[in-house]
């Protein structure tokens, strides 16, 4: 079984910077993580390996410094790296990104679709969701979200005899509860953080980690359509971004000790305001 986890670089969102002539992100001198819940979907991952000797490849997308996350990610067990960078990816939305993690994936699995890919529910940069559906449309496999626990077994495909089939049995966390989700491999599925606690990595993962290769993907390696990659395939354009304007420290009163002098004050702050009647 293989399967496939991508995970991203993201500033630490409390040193985000925005760029005021280009509206893009300020790396420069800021702190980058994991995006935390791609942890989850890495975790999840190294289950299915510790239960069923799954092959774990972690993919990334981004700049060369991105290597960074994918040696935590062999460091905590995943097998293999890919990191898929050029400068011809630059300035992709989630649709040309969805195009391109896509066909690294079938590159990184020898032209095949994996079993599996496993996605954090979404990147805490962008908070789009959006491009783990995405693969799963150019894949053309069943998408399954906001998965809390995976399940796995084998069996016989609809002839009752093989080629062996692997499903799978799936808790999907929904607004008014959970729903079991069943199905057959491949898939693709986006992992909440209710799944499990990522593990550490060891000493010893990290000593082999920071030995073992990671192999870069450009636009020619991946066998990218240069219309669909980067800028020239991304239909949504950022007109603007910026951080939320700084709130002002508000009104404090001193009512230690007295609570009906506390609930006063701010009873006539709402009148004064105009939010509540005197009376």
């Amino acid at each position: 079984m293989h399967v496939v986890v991508c995970v991203k670089q993201v500033p630490d969102t409390t040193n985000v910077r925005i760029n005021p002539k280009t509206n893009t992100l300020m790396r420069e001198g800021v702190e980058s993580i994991v995006n935390p819940f791609d942890e989850y979907a890495l975790e999840e991952a190294l289950r299915l390996k510790d239960a069923h000797g799954a092959h774990v490849t972690v993919i990334s997308m981004g700049p060369p410094q991105a290597t960074a996350v994918l040696r935590e990610a062999l460091a905590r067990g995943a097998d293999d790296a890919f990191l898929v960078s050029s400068r011809a990816f630059g300035g992709a939305d989630t649709l040309a990104t969805s195009y391109t993690l896509s066909q690294a994936i079938k590159k990184a699995c020898g032209g095949k679709t994996p079993d599996l890919v496993l996605f954090g529910k979404q990147a805490i940069d962008g908070d789009t969701a959006q491009v783990g559906p995405g693969v799963s449309e150019f894949l053309e496999v069943p998408l399954v979200t906001y998965v809390k626990k995976i399940t796995l077994s084998k069996g016989c495909g609809e002839t009752g005899v093989s080629p062996m089939v692997v499903h799978y049995t799936v808790e999907s966390l929904m607004d008014d509860g959970t729903a079991v989700i069943e199905g057959t491999l491949p898939a693709v599925m986006t992992v909440v953080k209710e799944a499990a606690t990522p593990r550490f990595a060891s000493l010893a993962g990290w000593m082999d980690a920071v030995k073992a290769p990671v192999t870069v993907l450009d636009e020619k390696a991946v066998e990218a359509n240069p219309l669909w990659i980067g800028l020239a395939g991304s239909p949504t354009k950022v007109v603007t971004i910026f951080p939320p304007p700084t709130k002002g420290g508000g009104k404090q009163v001193d009512a230690r000790g007295d609570a009906s002098a506390g609930a006063r004050a701010i009873k006539d702050f709402l009148v004064q305001k105009g939010l509540v009647k005197n009376g």
